[in-house]
């Protein structure tokens, strides 16, 4: 619903042409090399692959469309690995339908659209603390996997994982790794 309001509405304005919808991040890339956009808009929490993770795989196969990431995550990691992805925007959805309209006029022209109260939170959050590694082991734990289960799935020894579950849970300042998991992700670090 909320992907055809807003293909609605922005289609109203008189320059902009909404050439594709869709609703899984695994179709983002296939329907952008059909349309040919100018400016991609994408969210981050979808079915298959995020948009974030769309976002790299898109500005590596079509290297002139911009992209735009819009969310209700507004959340100082998603904006660094947005931004990381080669994303040249990021808005959070509650704020009006003319304010994204004048976003996309803006990264169509090259400019850079982050929102204000986001870019002050991201500058003052610092860095994402953990490493490639500890964000893989995280993932893994996040559904309840044993340290036995989550060595099998990332092909590691049950006492590197308890390492990097240990290092993960002394950099969110959490007391184990489910609260570590949560830390994260509010975060926006996984």
């Amino acid at each position: 619903m909320m992907r055809g309001a807003l293909a609605l509405l922005l289609g109203l304005e008189e320059d902009i042409e909404v050439v594709a919808k869709v609703g899984d991040g695994d179709a983002i890339v296939p329907a952008a090399q059909d349309a040919g956009p100018d400016v991609a808009l994408l969210d981050i929490e979808l079915p298959g692959r995020s948009g974030l993770d769309a976002a790299a795989e898109l500005r590596a196969a079509l290297p002139d469309c911009r992209i735009l990431i819009l969310t209700t995550f507004g959340r100082p990691g998603y904006l660094r690995r947005a931004m990381e992805s080669g994303a040249s925007g990021f808005l959070v959805k509650d704020g009006p339908v003319e304010e994204l309209a004048a976003a996309v006029r803006r990264v169509l022209r090259g400019e850079r659209v982050i929102d204000p109260a986001l870019a002050a939170a991201a500058l003052s959050a610092g860095p994402n603390p953990l490493t490639r590694r500890e964000v893989d082991v995280l993932n893994a734990a996040a559904d309840g996997s044993t340290v036995a289960g989550i060595a099998a799935r990332l092909h590691l020894s049950q006492s590197t994982v308890r390492n990097y579950l240990s290092s993960a849970i002394g950099k969110t300042g959490s007391r184990n790794r489910m609260e570590a998991v949560r830390a994260a992700r509010a975060n926006g670090w996984l």
